[in-house]
């Protein structure tokens, strides 16, 4: 993905006009295709197993909010290994390569998209509290709706009577949920601890329906060639901001103290809590990345459509694993928010073919002028 830039030739650009610095590097078509491969199966692999993960955590006896959020970007640190190989790469093509590709301006960017995913974290960890993954899954579908609309006033990416029909059928499918509210409670949750939780699952949705839009539009601003290298960068503080975000709930909370005490008392045992904690924190980055990776390789749409495919895929590991009741009106929701996602996959392939065959267009009439 190459930015262009405008910049005006000065008296040393002429001199050094001589000896032109190399291009930089351009992927070419294989190894962008297996990177936008491998960013999907990221994204795909954390969507499903991370709400899991945070379910296990509440359903055996977890009660910090602010720990659950932690985890969802603690895992940060582990972008440093292949950033770490990426730097070798390009400093063995290149003695001189920079060592980090991001700016201070890309760098406040990633700083300011990172608190607001920390917050996205909390409100999505704590309606977890009290909602079936099943359900906080199909709620968090809506954020395909919440992506377009942002994308739309962010991107300048416009509406079509598809996408329009989308959002109408995912607003709807969560209207659904809501009117059966009492049929979908979990076991001790009460109807208020219920209605909270999909308050907030409803604004985590929409908040990331924002965020990734504005991921796009950093990408857009970029001012240089947003390469891979680059996109793990800022993945990582994205994700170190995010977390700190969410350290200091913890500090503010006592969650530190907490865990020990916490993990004696877990259901399935103290090194099986652990062992939520550390592959909740790993998946969860996988998810994070992949997503800005499929940003940077394809488009945010993309991205939001594989977040909300999955959701069939959610809803039966959680009704296996974790024994979630099915009823029909989530069946209804479900349908809705599928038959959503068609309307608005199938609008994108028709706009994009379309685009395609004027730029073709384009091209034969020029080149016959």
């Amino acid at each position: 993905m190459e930015i262009d830039q405008q910049h005006q030739p000065d008296k040393t650009d002429r001199q050094q006009s001589m000896f032109p610095p190399p291009p930089p590097p351009q992927l070419n078509r294989s190894l962008k295709r297996l990177l936008t491969i491998t960013n999907c199966l990221l994204l795909c692999l954390g969507n499903a197993s991370g709400p899991l993960l945070l379910r296990i955590y509440f359903l055996h006896g977890g009660k910090r909010q602010w720990l659950s959020a932690w985890l969802e970007t603690a895992g940060w640190p582990l972008l440093l290994l292949p950033l770490s190989l990426s730097f070798f790469y390009r400093r063995r093509c290149d003695p001189s390569a920079r060592t980090v590709l991001i700016t201070p301006r890309l760098i406040i960017a990633s700083a300011f998209i990172g608190l607001l995913t920390g917050a996205d974290d909390y409100l999505y960890a704590y309606g977890l509290d009290f909602l079936p993954v099943s359900t906080s899954s199909v709620l968090i579908a809506t954020q395909l709706a919440f992506t377009a609309v942002f994308a739309y006033f962010i991107v300048r990416q416009r509406f079509t009577p598809f996408s329009i029909n989308a959002v109408a059928l995912l607003t709807v499918g969560a209207a659904v949920l809501a009117m059966h509210a009492s049929s979908d409670r979990p076991a001790g949750v009460s109807v208020s601890g219920y209605w909270k939780g999909f308050a907030l699952t409803l604004g985590a949705a929409a908040l990331y329906g924002f965020v990734l839009p504005m991921v796009e539009l950093t990408y857009a601003k970029a001012r240089q060639p947003v390469t891979y290298t680059l996109v793990m960068e800022m993945q990582l503080v994205i994700g170190f901001f995010a977390t700190a975000f969410a350290t200091v709930g913890m500090i503010i909370n006592k969650d530190f103290q907490a865990l020990s005490r916490e993990a004696a008392n877990f259901g399935l045992g103290e090194t099986k809590y652990y062992l939520v904690l550390i592959f909740a924190a790993i998946l969860w980055q996988c998810f994070f990345l992949g997503a800005v990776g499929v940003i940077s390789c394809v488009n945010t749409l993309l991205a939001g459509i594989l977040i909300a495919v999955f959701i069939p895929v959610v809803e039966v590991l959680a009704v296996i694993f974790l024994h979630e009741n099915f009823s029909v009106e989530k069946g209804m929701a479900l349908v809705l928010c599928l038959w959503g996602l068609a309307s608005y996959s199938y609008g994108e392939y028709r706009e994009a073919k379309e685009k395609k065959e004027r730029a073709v267009s384009h091209q034969v009439q020029t080149s016959t002028v």
